[in-house]
């Protein structure tokens, strides 16, 4: 049974009932069925129906409450019952795929609709009253056992995305148990790695960001180099130095961030291969290339990059073998937290143009240097000569 706590939301009543009433199944599932019998949180509620989805876009109507048809194309309505918002989608089978996309057929038929959804612990169902249904007869023991199966044949359910090669490993990081990786699912995902590399980038960025998210992805990361899916996705990635990425982060106890991760794992990694955003992009660019730095020292980093980034780079250089002193995250801290306490201002004039640049980057690295503790006069002092050099 669903926990209460879920169940008894009137909005997800509210659409329930708009459904059965009309004599139609209408079943919660996948990811809210999952992370409810786990106790996990449940943010979004997916909901499968047996009515089509022209169905249900009429009983809503009629209802009075508004549909969206965020996937229509593929049976999924979106309707919004007191300014929640459930993805409502009819049961359907496959007519065809082509390891990208699927076409689709509408099915009143349960097991139809189960037996094409990717994992049996995905391929759970409740009803309004909680009761869990499991159309597979292993969702609910694999879910119990923390032990990620594809639905069927894995080599079949691969082929018609190959996506799910990936999403794989994004589930097995989140939900899988260590050491209990499934044989057949591991074979699967290493014959068919080579179509990763016919999908966007846009959906194959969108696993990585997941995947890197879990708590500790280091087994997945390890597993899908044995079977050539990180090197389908990430070429040059190396994930030996993940494991004390991860113990770094827990001994600091900062949060899991697939930035972070990504800077660690694959430190040349172009923008394009993940469809990173500019702002991102900026980002990667600046953990890398900051925490590739050798010696590494805090004094720079947190006054370059600031405490976030700062601490990011710190954790990513110590994964990597680099020797922080003892009270390092305080002494970043602070570090970005002392401005140069001169500006262009002070030295111009008599400084002017490049001069001006040339002479607060010899302040800077003076300030730096100091443990910022050097007198504003003195920095005035150094920018002016530093600037002065070529004159």
């Amino acid at each position: 049974m669903l926990p209460k706590a879920v169940i008894a939301d009137p909005a997800l009543q509210s659409v329930l009932s708009l459904l059965t009433s009309a004599g139609h199944q209408a079943l919660i599932v996948g990811g809210a069925v999952r992370d409810a019998l786990l106790g996990l949180e449940v943010r979004d509620i997916d909901i499968a129906t047996s009515a089509a989805p022209d169905v249900v876009v009429a009983l809503a109507r009629e209802a009075g409450i508004r549909s969206v048809p965020t996937g229509i194309e593929h049976g999924t309505v979106t309707l919004i019952a007191c300014g929640r918002h459930f993805e409502v989608t009819s049961f359907r089978r496959d007519v065809a795929t082509d390891g990208r996309h699927a076409t689709v057929a509408y099915t009143a038929d349960l097991a139809e609709d189960a037996a094409r959804r990717d994992f049996t612990m995905n391929a759970l169902y409740a009803d309004a009253a909680g009761a869990v249904l499991d159309p597979t007869g292993s969702g609910l023991s694999d879910l119990a056992a923390r032990r990620l199966r594809f639905v069927g044949d894995a080599s079949a359910r691969i082929t018609e995305d190959y996506l799910r090669a990936l999403r794989f490993f994004r589930f097995h990081a989140h939900y899988g148990a260590p050491g209990r990786a499934d044989p057949e699912a591991l074979a699967a995902t290493a014959a068919h790695a080579p179509g990763l590399q016919t999908l966007s980038r846009e959906r194959v960025g969108a696993e990585v960001r997941r995947l890197l998210d879990a708590p500790d992805p280091t087994e997945a990361l390890r597993l899908m180099a044995q079977t050539g899916v990180l090197a389908a996705v990430l070429p040059s990635a190396d994930p030996a130095s993940m494991p004390a990425l991860v113990a770094a982060e827990a001994a600091l106890g900062v949060t899991p961030d697939w930035q972070r991760r990504l800077a660690l794992l694959a430190p040349e990694l172009p923008p394009e291969a993940l469809r990173l955003s500019r702002s991102e992009a900026s980002r990667h660019a600046r953990l890398a290339k900051a925490s590739q730095i050798r010696p590494f020292r805090i004094d720079p980093a947190g006054y370059h990059l600031g405490a976030g980034d700062g601490r990011d780079a710190a954790l990513i250089a110590q994964a990597n073998g680099a020797n922080l002193p003892a009270g390092w995250p305080q002494r970043l801290a602070e570090a970005s937290a002392a401005p140069l306490p001169i500006a262009a201002a002070d030295i111009a004039p008599p400084l002017a143009g490049p001069a001006i640049g040339r002479g607060l980057r010899a302040a800077e690295a003076l300030w730096i240097e100091s443990g910022f503790a050097i007198p504003a006069p003195a920095l005035i002092d150094a920018a002016l000569l530093a600037g002065d050099e070529d004159r």
